[in-house]
């Protein structure tokens, strides 16, 4: 209790998370694993940020390490991770365990993998409450029923008694999000909260959480492979590439004027309005390095077809080419890459 109660004493002035120079290393393999590479980003009360990349690229290890849920034994965590002024990697086991779900809190990829199938899911929200909040049993129970009314299940009370295997797999990702905010709490991770739903819930899903977002101001990070799902939800947008942050800036400016590219190529590869019936989709030559042996100078080298001996040789700089939008590449200073090409 005692660490709930310090929890409250932190200045609500503080930024809802701030990340400096975080790395993270995997050590269980043969080879050290550098998953992330040197990352700072910072968010702001009621702020959403959307973080996308392709798949390996450090978006989930960047975002489970802001709830330290790497295994210690095999991790190595170094850098600065604040969430409102509270100092995570500083935190104590029982610090830790109070921190997750009543102050950071996170919506799993995958609901029916992060639920206990033998309890019913009223019973794991219940229990959720009671653990961080002083409340009767009674008390619980009218909470988790008045959270999944605002989540939009039907028929909650009836809901509240089922157990996961029992619900569609938009109800059981509504579940998760009634869970994640069972707490109240100040931060929302929400970890590719769409990609086992269908289309149509998938849009059911992104207008709840940015409806949420909206009445509860909640601060939200939303980790997403999905360009049009970050579009929907998210203030600003980081793009990941190999560990690293590679491009920064409000959605406006991403989508309008993209200047890595890493990121043009990612815009390019999608489906879009201007994309002439029967063409084809641009595509992004090669595959991710290795991150156990990631090359000198920029990852995105090797697969990008602007690229030049310079930009193999030695770390690039993350630029600001405004006080809100930062680009990791030599040629940012230079006239933009034109849009469309591969790397």
């Amino acid at each position: 209790m005692n660490a709930v109660l310090d929890f409250n004493t932190v200045a609500a002035s503080a930024p809802a998370a701030v990340i400096e120079h975080l790395r993270v290393t995997f050590t269980g393999g043969a080879s050290p694993v550098r998953a992330v590479n040197d990352v700072s980003l910072t968010l702001k009360r009621g702020e959403t940020l959307a973080l996308i990349g392709e798949s390996g690229s450090g978006k989930s290890v960047t975002l489970r390490s802001l709830l330290r849920l790497h295994p210690p034994k095999k991790t190595q965590i170094s850098g600065r991770i604040e969430v409102s002024g509270r100092d995570v990697l500083a935190m104590n086991t029982s610090t830790l365990a109070a921190f997750r779900g009543r102050v950071a809190s996170m919506i799993f990829q995958e609901p029916l993998l992060a639920l206990d199938p033998v309890y019913s899911v009223g019973d794991q929200i219940i229990e959720s409450i009671q653990r961080h909040i002083k409340v009767s049993r009674a008390e619980a129970h009218a909470r988790a029923l008045k959270l999944f009314e605002q989540v939009r299940i039907p028929s909650p009370e009836r809901r509240l008694a089922a157990y996961p295997h029992e619900m569609s797999g938009g109800m059981r990702q509504r579940v998760m999000i009634a869970l994640a905010l069972a707490c109240d709490p100040e931060l929302l991770l929400a970890d590719e909260p769409t990609t086992a739903l269908d289309a149509t819930v998938q849009i059911q899903i992104l207008l709840l959480l940015r409806e949420l977002q909206s009445r509860l101001g909640l601060s939200i990070i939303f980790v997403t492979h999905d360009i049009g799902a970050a579009v929907e939800v998210a203030d600003r947008i980081a793009v990941m590439y190999a560990g690293q942050i590679v491009e920064e800036g409000d959605v406006r400016t991403i989508m309008r004027s993209p200047r890595h590219p890493y990121t043009q190529a990612l815009l390019q590869s999608r489906a879009h309005g201007s994309l002439a019936k029967g063409s084809r989709l641009a595509t992004i030559g090669g595959a991710p390095p290795d991150l156990a042996n990631l090359p000198p100078g920029c990852a995105f080298a090797p697969r990008c077809n602007f690229a030049d001996d310079g930009c193999k040789q030695s770390e690039i700089a993350l630029v600001s080419l405004t006080p809100k939008h930062h680009a990791r590449c030599r040629k940012t200073e230079q006239e933009s890459p034109p849009s469309g090409g591969e790397g």
